[in-house]
Order: C-alpha cells, then structure tokens, then sequence
C-alpha cells in the first residue's frame, strides 16, 4: 500500500503542471484608438513646408503600447509612451524629454482621434499649465497634432502648437 501511494505522489509530482492562462491581447477597438498615429513622419509647424523633426512611432510591448521617439532637428529629443488602460477604460500618456522632468496625459478617443491632457510646463505669470493635445487622422494620410494650453485649469484655452505629421515615403 505504501508503494501505490509512493508511486502516485511521484506520478503526481512528476506531471506537467497545467500552463497558465495567457494574458488578454491588447486587441479590439478600444486598444487599437490610437493605432493611425503609428508610423515614420517627417513632422511640419502649423501646415508649412518646413520640416522640423522626424518622429517614430511604434507599437511595442507585445501591441500593448505605443512609443514614440521624437527627434527634432533644433533642441532635445524626448519620446512617450501611450497605452489604453482597461480598468480606467481610458488612455494614458508618459512623456519624458531632454530636460528633467516628466509629463503624464490622461484621455482617449473622441471622435476617431485621440485627445490627451495634463499639466505641462508654467506660463511667464509661473502659473502652471494645462495641456489638451488633439491628435486627428486627417483625409490625406497626415496626423494633425494640436495642442492649446490653459493657465485656469480648462476654463479657457489658447493655441500652443500645431504640427502636421506627414508619412516618410
């Protein structure tokens, strides 16, 4: 009797555990909001011809974020990292650039574009500054970034930026 309980502890012991469920894929429509901004650019201020960055952006961590590296021609880089969070059910956005610091985005898709916003940088008054970026897929290919700025916490907004992200060919 003991050996039949030996052996089936031993048996036991010795079988393959079952593998673990994989995790959920960062898949379907909510996942894939920001998915038109993915890409090589040649990135334009305000709709003109002269080029000032070069941008990539990519999808990493197995689909589940995207990272952008943005490499402008004058001054320091940065990149960020935007990923849709499940439990929040919206987006979130860290960027870090060539100087200390880092700026965190909160937001999501709004009428197939993506609306991103958190506080960034202070005005010459030393108030802090709000910032609401609009990333829209625009008719012909291009991904118009715009961001406006609050120093009254989005009771009011001002331009701050208007870049027009144009496909490497």
């Amino acid at each position: 009797m003991l050996t039949a309980a030996f052996a089936l502890a031993v048996a036991q012991a010795t079988a393959p555990a079952a593998a673990p469920a994989p995790p959920p894929a960062c898949e379907g429509v909510n996942h894939e909001a920001f998915d038109f901004w993915v890409g090589e650019w040649d990135v334009f201020p305000d709709g003109g011809d002269q080029q000032v960055a070069n941008s990539r952006i990519e999808k990493v961590s197995a689909g589940c974020a995207i990272r952008e590296t943005w490499m402008p021609f004058q001054g320091r880089g940065g990149s960020s990292l935007s990923a849709y969070d499940p439990q929040t059910g919206g987006w979130h956005q860290l960027w870090v650039g060539g100087s200390p610091g880092r700026v965190f985005f909160d937001g999501g898709a709004v009428d197939g574009g993506m609306v991103l916003t958190g506080y960034w940088g202070r005005n010459a008054e030393g108030d802090r500054m709000l910032v609401r970026m609009t990333y829209t897929l625009e008719e012909d290919g291009s991904v118009r970034q715009y961001g406006q700025a609050s120093a009254d916490h989005g009771r009011t907004w001002s331009d701050a930026f208007d870049y027009i992200y144009r496909r490497k060919e």
